[in-house]
């Protein structure tokens, strides 16, 4: 986790994400990468380079101004920063900004419930989860301190995820914590408990697991059980994979991206199935 990436528009939301990534890049001796993708203007348009538009200079100007500002926040004295200004749409800035530095983690602030719902639903940032070939950790609120001891990650167990699992596992090991594995059985794709088990015992079988839990909860749909359960572990962070362009798979579903991030009170981490 050398190198982390921050995105911000500036909001205090944002800047909720950036002290967390303060925070992590301070123990892991990360640099941080600040990133503001301009939104100009309908009648600058599309396609125009905005750095020799008149019109755009205000808004670099402004850009400037407040990367000036934020730089000076105590929380960052000690780190390396870099900022840069996209002039893409914000999920190419990022994909470009990802691939030329080699990020390691993308670290995006949302605006509390509605603002997961806005988020996921057809947003930037779904986009963003939904692009990005590296882990997005979605920051909900302000965070004192961003200590994770408990870890949920909710998978079906199928052999696409071993990657992901396996870069959560990393995550984990780095943040210290423990990892609760989750397999949600419902009534419409329902599993024995001995089913269940020999499914979570095989997938984690040669994957130099350490530091977790195997857990099987059983509920009406999967985000009610991702939900409940980890409310039940006091977890501090939900994970699980996202499938690229196919869009976002089985636990971002429909109904179910909107219920359950609408309603995790806790940041929550996605992974890139390869």
């Amino acid at each position: 986790m050398k190198r982390i990436l921050v995105p911000t528009d500036f909001s205090s939301q944002a800047e909720n994400a950036l002290k967390v990534a303060a925070e992590l890049a301070l123990k892991h001796g990360s640099e941080i990468y600040l990133l503001h993708s301009l939104e100009m203007p309908l009648s600058i348009g599309r396609g125009a380079d905005p750095s020799n538009l008149p019109e755009s200079l205000f808004f670099i100007k402004l850009a400037e101004k407040n990367f000036s500002e934020l730089l000076e926040k105590p929380y960052l004295q000690e780190i390396d920063v870099h900022e840069a200004i996209g002039h893409d749409e914000i999920y190419n800035d990022i994909s470009n900004t990802v691939e030329k530095n080699n990020i390691d983690l993308v670290i995006m602030g949302s605006h509390g419930a509605s603002g997961f719902k806005e988020m996921f639903i057809g947003s930037n940032t779904e986009k963003v989860v939904r692009t990005s070939t590296i882990p997005v950790l979605v920051i909900k609120n302000a965070h004192a301190s961003f200590e994770i001891n408990d870890f949920v990650f909710a998978t079906d167990f199928s052999e696409e995820c071993r990657w992901s699992f396996n870069e959560a596992q990393k995550f984990a090991k780095n943040a210290g914590a423990k990892m609760h594995l989750l397999f949600v059985n419902t009534p419409s794709d329902f599993k024995t408990t001995l089913e269940a088990n020999e499914i979570m015992k095989n997938f984690v079988s040669g994957m130099g697991a350490e530091n977790y839990t195997l857990n099987i909860y059983n509920d009406t749909s999967i985000e009610k059980g991702i939900l409940q359960f980890a409310k039940d572990t006091k977890a501090q962070l939900i994970g699980m994979s996202t499938h690229g362009r196919k869009g976002i798979s089985h636990f971002f579903n429909g109904s179910v991206s909107e219920d359950l991030v609408n309603h995790a009170n806790m940041p929550v981490i996605t992974f890139r199935i390869q």
